[in-house]
């Protein structure tokens, strides 16, 4: 039988001189990822209407769905999404998780829930923490709102939506969130 692949042999006598140096168990290393996004037509007028506070999708002339954020074309069935639809700035946790180790610079205390949000007449949720209420607290079907930044502090970004928040609005049933993730 041959052999898929082979190695070549490893000169290990550099290693044999070490016997008193002391183990390494970590390393940490900052790291850095700097890019440049060139959103297309739909994700821009996304993103400017987040920096007026508003919530913009797209709807398929097929399915009737909306996407949000939209991406031009309907994930669905291929076709161009041209019908802009602006969304209420409310929705319904359709899943969520604890967070017990932050990320980010602008990642909350810990712990703190990270959920999908399903707006009010969008097909997909969209991510974003919830806070305003005790992590263990927060449920599939909460309805929330976002907490926008502060008007001088808009810019064309996602961040625009600092967290979510519940609502004082009945729970939508679980079982009508399945699929919307």
């Amino acid at each position: 039988m041959s052999e898929l692949w082979t190695q070549p042999a490893i000169d290990t006598s550099a290693i044999d001189g070490l016997t008193d140096a002391e183990t390494i168990k970590r390393v940490r290393i900052p790291a850095s990822i700097s890019y440049n996004y060139i959103p297309g037509l739909a994700p821009t007028r996304f993103l400017r209407g987040l920096a007026e506070k508003k919530i913009l999708g797209e709807r398929c002339q097929t399915t009737g769905d909306v996407y949000v954020p939209p991406r031009g074309v309907s994930p669905v069935v291929g076709l161009p999404t041209t019908e802009q639809v602006e969304l209420p700035d409310t929705g319904t946790v359709a899943s969520f998780c604890v967070v017990h180790i932050g990320f980010g610079v602008n990642a909350p205390p810990t712990p703190f829930c990270s959920a999908l949000v399903l707006l009010d007449g969008a097909a997909v949720s969209v991510y974003g923490p919830v806070q305003e209420v005790p992590y263990d607290q927060v449920r599939i079907g909460m309805r929330v709102e976002p907490v926008w930044a502060d008007d001088d502090a808009l810019t064309t970004s996602f961040e625009n939506i600092k967290w979510w928040r519940p609502i004082d609005e009945p729970d939508v049933d679980a079982e009508s969130l399945k699929g919307h993730m």
